[in-house]
């Protein structure tokens, strides 16, 4: 470890530049994710040793076109760039990462950072993909008409930050400040910028054709308005297939390595209040949720692959013409299919959608998404209620309840926003403007580094608000005792029985029992919170402890009928069952207005439907 203090780095791009992929070749698993402070933006920062010992602290800054910004986070980008965001202090390189096969677009933004006045290197990123179409780059004439240090790079190659890293280090301590090379009075003309990237492609960039014959190729098929949509459609159905169809294996091992524990524990410790604590509370509730994290993983690398792989802005444009028919735009796609992953990533990436009333409009259907919260809850009850059967030899059944649950969700937020566009007053359209980046193959190490940060989320979320929860509803459940010569259960005389039964009258006609009723309470933390709940509640309701611990699933098929099940999952489509969601509501509109619109119109919606679901399932003789 070097002595002297790490030099900090800052990377900055636009978006689709690689510039994440370098920041995980360079890093690695040695990074941490949190926010900036007082803003809900995401910061990734991580340290690396270069091969001369000296040590490197690198920050990747969200993604900006420009530094007039048109976004929050474009607005941190600019800030911290200049050494004026408070908290933050001023990097000592800013390394500007371009993609040498889009220039014409990516320079005008390094020219920005260059005419900043700081230290500076320009990585140009993807050269062997420029190689590969026949792009020639004259890095020596770049390098001499911008003043600053030029160094090609490949970030999805082992070593293809080499010669980068090696660049600082000859660097280090002696990178002086570029010089302003446009006029005083041009420095912030769009037009400005505009003539000396030409004048630089000119000088150092010879490119066949502007886009790759691949792209072209792919896109003619993918983007086409009948067979782009049909393709869209079956990459979305196969990804609720995998959840199911794959995740099997894994989570049966979760659930014996559960059933060890529980019997391990429990047969070390005599009968009390600890081993039912550790046993039916801890081991039943963490265990009931730790399961489905295959089935979440699963979801999130079809996410992460469809991003890295240049297709999502492309969905986006196929989906413009539906959405703005519904009151959103194309733009909303992306925040949306966050959303899938979870609401709260989902609504802060509305950020990027300029026109108010659109991102307003997206922040408030974003929790009709299903979010990987609800996975638990859904495979919980399919598994229970819904046979493992094929369908016309082909498809699994409950993958197909998992995508009708899924599109559910989907048609009532486009039915939602319907509804607020034809009550707001302004009824003009806005043009989609999106840049489509060439196709890439996703890197291994990207995807396992962005599941892995999911992992750890998730973990920290069972290690954190679940098992505070659980704990929680443990006590509640457990105390006080049942009084001298009680003859019903004991849980009917604790705490959270008496809620749960004085809740029926309120949720019996959705086919809701008390159990349920105290499920959904600690559900309000997280929606995954009310598996570990039912597990718990179950737990200290039976006999068979061990049974429960291994057979929640069991359990409820016995207790339940068809049409209660159908009634709750019904109900997780909507209900606004996550505190997170809301807060992140409040903080990105401001308003406490809005978050009681949202709250109030998703809690009427899930009574409804369940309401709905629960007698017509009764009256078909489901109940």
């Amino acid at each position: 470890m070097s002595a002297n203090p790490a030099t900090r780095l800052a990377l900055v791009g636009n978006p689709n530049c690689g510039k994440t992929a370098l920041f995980n070749l360079l890093t690695g698993s040695r990074q941490k994710v949190a926010n900036y402070a007082g803003v809900t933006v995401e910061r990734k920062e991580g340290r690396f040793h270069a091969p001369s010992g000296r040590e490197y602290a690198l920050l990747d800054l969200p993604g900006a076109y420009s530094f007039h910004a048109a976004s929050l986070d474009e607005a941190v980008t600019r800030d911290l760039c200049r050494g004026y965001y408070p908290g933050e202090p001023a990097p000592d390189v800013i390394v500007c990462v371009v993609d040498a096969t889009n220039l014409r677009l990516h320079l005008r933004f390094a020219l920005e950072v260059r005419e900043l006045g700081r230290p500076m290197v320009l990585a140009v990123n993807m050269m062997d993909a420029a190689r590969r179409r026949g792009i020639h780059i004259d890095l020596q004439a770049l390098e001499r008409e911008l003043g600053v240090p030029v160094v090609p790079t490949v970030a999805v190659r082992r070593n293809g930050a080499r010669d980068l890293v090696a660049r600082l280090d000859s660097l280090a301590g002696s990178l002086h400040k570029p010089e302003r090379r446009l006029p005083v009075d041009q420095a912030g003309s769009i037009e400005a910028l505009h003539a000396e990237t030409r004048r630089l492609l000119s000088l150092a960039v010879a490119m066949p054709r502007r886009t790759a014959e691949v792209d072209d190729r792919l896109d003619r098929w993918l983007l086409h308005p009948v067979l782009g949509l049909a393709s869209l459609a079956v990459v979305m159905f196969l990804i609720f297939q995998a959840v199911y169809a794959w995740a099997t294996p894994m989570m049966d091992l979760i659930e014996a390595g559960t059933a060890v524990l529980a019997e391990g524990v429990g047969g070390t410790l005599s009968e009390g209040p600890l081993r039912s604590l550790l046993v039916d509370g801890i081991i039943a509730g963490l265990g009931g949720v730790i399961v489905f994290l295959p089935q979440i993983l699963i979801l999130f690398a079809f996410i992460l692959a469809l991003e890295e792989s240049g297709y999502l802005p492309r969905a986006a444009f196929l989906l413009d013409r539906m959405m703005a028919g519904a009151g959103l735009s194309g733009r909303s796609f992306i925040p949306l299919l966050s959303s899938f992953a979870c609401a709260i990533p989902g609504i802060m990436a509305t950020r990027t959608i300029q026109d108010p009333r659109d991102r307003l409009a997206t922040i408030l259907v974003a929790p009709l998404m299903t979010c990987s919260a609800r996975l638990p809850v859904y495979a919980l009850l399919i598994g229970a209620f819904i046979p493992q059967q094929q369908v016309w030899g082909v498809f699994n059944l409950q993958g197909l309840v998992l995508f009708a649950l899924y599109a559910a969700g989907i048609v009532s937020a486009l039915a939602v926003s319907w509804v607020m566009k034809k009550w707001r007053r302004d009824k003009s359209e806005h043009a989609l403007l999106l840049e489509l980046p060439s196709y890439r193959v996703p890197h291994p190490r990207d995807l396992l580094i962005g599941l892995w940060e999911r992992a750890w989320i998730f973990l920290r979320r069972v290690g954190g608000i679940i098992l505070a929860m659980t704990v929680l509803l443990w006590f509640l459940l457990s105390f006080p005792a049942p009084p001298p010569g009680a003859t019903g259960p004991a849980i009917d005389y604790s705490l959270a029985g008496r809620i749960g039964h004085a809740m029926t009258v309120v949720f019996a006609p959705l086919g809701f029992n008390w159990q349920i009723c105290i499920a959904l309470i600690p559900g309000l933390a997280a929606r995954e919170v009310a598996v570990s709940s039912l597990a718990t509640v179950y737990a200290l309701q039976a006999a068979d402890e061990a049974a429960v611990t291994e057979m929640l699933t069991l359990i409820i098929t016995d207790t339940w009928s068809l049409a209660t099940a159908l009634s709750l999952l019904v109900w997780f489509i909507y209900a606004p069952q996550c505190l997170s969601t809301l807060a992140t509501i409040r903080r990105e509109t401001h308003s406490w207005k809005q978050v009681g619109i949202a709250t109030g119109y998703l809690f009427a919606l899930a009574y409804l439907a369940s309401f709905v679901t629960y007698q017509l399932a009764v009256l078909l003789g489901a109940g």
